[in-house]
This record gives structure tokens, C-alpha cells and sequence, in this order.
């Protein structure tokens, strides 16, 4: 068997109070203050992975002491120190792979200098999120009665490492496909990169502009704040964000009841007694892609690094989907802002999209519809 481990941070300083109460009544920056010092830690022992060919795997979550505004305001150096240290104790603990969760697989050149200074395998998860991320925004559009072949889909994002290879995969189904970013010389890379694709390519420095030209739209940025909001969605738009912090503003669930947010990337794990003894709002056996990939490649006994670097590999996604298949990992049922999205959610959000003027055609059950992970 071939242990793993995965990396975990807050994302605010209210993920901070869950597990610390004096959280709860300091200001956010001096919270920030202290549990920087605060060294990395096991937080929980992951039990019960089990693949239908048989190979097991168990592993840990490894706890990194930094807030997501803590990793992008300019100290990278320190960040890229903290994940080492959370890293390094993932292989004392005994993994032979580690996986870098969220921003921890930003720093360092996209997790490559996390892995020079280890022994073990580094991955940071994003061949398999790129692939459950487009997975998830086409059986969304399935289940909402929209055709890709002949609509519009845009990447916010499309400059990142998981953005662009979105926008490879997206382009195969889609009509025109718009690449959303704020460098135009990247996103006229990425463009270049699609030039041979069947989809008219376009590229974008507004999405107040673009997306609401959109019927599938994969938000994948690095942003700290929201930036889709309600005034930017199409009726009818399905919208799969896989970025945490969430890239759709909590307007959007207040204010559009014509529009399906589905979250990125959750997967349900194989194993009957799957146990991660540790609650990050999903469903039992039910976890991040991210995280899924690690537990693949360790069902498979691969300890080399994987998904590195700010270059993913189309062949590599494309393997660690095969390899997802081969253990039982499946995409879960749809997710809006943490709460299971129903059959009767669905019927609801086409009906008032239709109301507001979208041209839907007869949805197409999926598995009977979406189930609920």
C-alpha cells in the first residue's frame, strides 16, 4: 500500500475559528498573525480508500497555517516556506506522495520547488480537476437542454494552468469559446495554442462584456474576491466554478434563480468504510478532484510528481481520467454553494430561465439525472 498525504489551508480567517475560539472575537489580520506561527500539523487520518481492483491506500491531511489573502500578498518566499514545512511533514508521517490543496499548489512555480525539496512524490491535483471541471460543466449544460456544439462558452481564467487546458478540452464541443484574463498577450498565447480547435476562438479583458454572451462558463482564477456577479449571467447559463475562493459572487444564489452555479471538481471516493475523519463541507466520501488525484496515483503505487509546474499536460489529463475510471472515482452530484443541487432545483432554475427568454431544448437525463453524490 502506498500512503499519501494532502495539503489543507484556511481560506479566511472564519475557517480559522472553526478549530481555534479566539478567532472568533480578534480581527482578522492579528488571527492571521498568530497562526502563521503556528508550525504545520496533522489534522486528520484518511481511512478506507479502496479501489475495485482491489489496492488500498490511506493517507493524511496536513494543515498549513496561512489564510488565502495571507498567500497572495506579496511574501511568496515566506508562503512557498510554509508549504515546504507542511510538505515535509507530510513524508515524516510516512506519505510517498503529497498533494498541495488550493493556494499551496500556487507557490513555487506551480508546486515545482515544493518538490525539489522533498523525497517523495508532489502533485498539486490539477490534471484531474481540469478534466471533473469540464466533465461537469457539459453534463450541466445536458441537464439544462443545452446543445454545445452550437453555443458560446467562456474560460475566466483562461491564462492559468487549469484554465488553459479547459479551453483545449472546451473547444472540441462548443461553437465559439471566449478566453477571459487580464494579460492579452497570454491570452493571445492560449489563442495561438487553439488555432487548429473547431470552435472560433476569441479573447477578452472584460468579463462584464463577455460573459454575458456565454450559455457554459468554467471560472477557474486565483482571485481573492468574487468577480462574477448576477448583472453578468445569461438566463439559462450554466456556470462551473472550480476556484476557491469562489469565483461566483454569493449575489448570484440570492439574486438568479434562472441560472445553474455548480462547484468544480467533487468527486466520490470508492471504498464502502471511506473515512476522512475531518468535515470541509462536502458529503461523506465525497471530495475535492484535487485531493482525488493524489489518492489515484497512490492507488496506482505512481510516486513521481504530476500535475507541477504553471504548463499542465493534455495527456496527462487525459491519463489520470483513465485512471479515475479504472479505481471507482466518479464525478459526485452537482454542488451550489455548498448544498446539494436537486432534480427539482434543476426543473425549477429551467423553468425561470425560460420565463426570462433562454432557448432551451429537452434536457437529457444523465445516469437518471444528477444524483446526489
Amino acid at each position: 500500500m502506498t500512503p499519501f498525504a494532502f495539503i489543507l489551508h484556511p481560506i479566511s480567517a472564519k475557517d480559522v475559528a472553526r478549530k481555534y475560539r479566539f478567532a472568533r472575537v480578534l480581527p482578522d489580520r492579528v488571527v492571521e498573525g498568530i497562526i502563521s506561527r503556528i508550525p504545520a500539523q496533522e489534522i486528520s487520518k484518511i481511512t478506507g480508500v479502496q479501489s475495485p481492483t482491489g489496492a488500498r491506500t490511506e493517507g493524511w491531511f496536513v494543515g498549513c497555517t496561512l489564510t488565502t489573502r495571507q498567500f497572495i500578498n506579496g511574501k511568496e518566499r515566506k508562503a512557498l516556506a510554509k508549504v515546504i514545512e507542511s510538505a515535509r511533514l507530510a513524508q515524516e508521517l510516512g506519505a510517498k506522495i503529497v498533494g498541495l490543496g488550493a493556494f499551496t499548489a500556487v507557490v513555487g512555480d506551480g508546486g515545482q520547488e515544493v518538490a525539489d525539496a522533498l523525497d517523495i512524490g508532489v502533485t498539486t491535483g490539477n490534471s484531474y480537476t481540469v478534466a471533473t471541471a469540464v466533465e461537469g460543466a457539459l453534463r450541466g449544460a445536458e441537464v439544462m437542454g443545452i446543445e454545445p456544439a452550437g453555443e458560446t462558452a467562456a474560460i475566466l481564467g483562461a491564462t492559468g494552468s487549469i484554465g488553459r487546458i479547459c479551453a483545449h478540452l472546451l473547444a472540441d464541443h462548443v461553437e465559439r469559446i471566449v478566453l477571459i484574463g487580464r494579460r492579452k498577450e497570454a491570452l493571445q498565447e492560449v489563442a495561438r495554442e487553439l488555432v487548429d480547435a473547431p470552435a472560433q476562438v476569441e479573447i477578452s479583458l472584460s468579463p462584464g462584456e463577455s460573459l454575458p454572451q456565454a450559455h457554459l462558463v468554467v471560472a477557474v482564477t486565483s482571485a481573492l474576491d468574487a468577480i462574477i456577479e448576477p448583472e453578468m449571467l445569461r438566463p439559462g447559463a450554466v456556470v462551473c466554478d472550480v476556484a476557491r475562493p469562489r469565483d461566483v459572487s454569493a449575489r448570484v444564489a440570492e439574486q438568479r434563480d434562472d441560472v445553474l452555479v455548480i462547484e468544480g471538481g467533487a468527486v466520490v471516493v470508492p471504498g464502502e468504510a471511506v473515512d476522512f475523519h475531518f468535515n470541509f463541507g462536502f458529503p461523506a466520501k465525497t471530495a475535492y478532484a484535487c485531493m482525488a488525484e493524489t489518492m489515484i496515483l497512490a492507488l496506482e503505487g505512481r510516486t513521481e510528481d504530476y500535475s507541477l509546474g504553471k504548463r499542465l499536460s493534455l495527456e496527462r489529463v487525459r491519463e489520470i481520467s483513465g485512471l479515475a475510471a479504472k479505481h471507482g472515482f466518479r464525478l459526485a452530484g452537482f454542488r451550489s454553494f455548498e448544498r446539494t443541487v436537486t432534480d427539482e432545483t434543476i426543473d425549477r432554475i429551467r423553468t425561470r430561465a425560460i420565463e426570462h427568454g433562454a432557448s432551451l431544448g429537452d434536457p437529457r437525463p444523465i445516469d437518471g439525472r444528477v444524483q446526489s453524490g
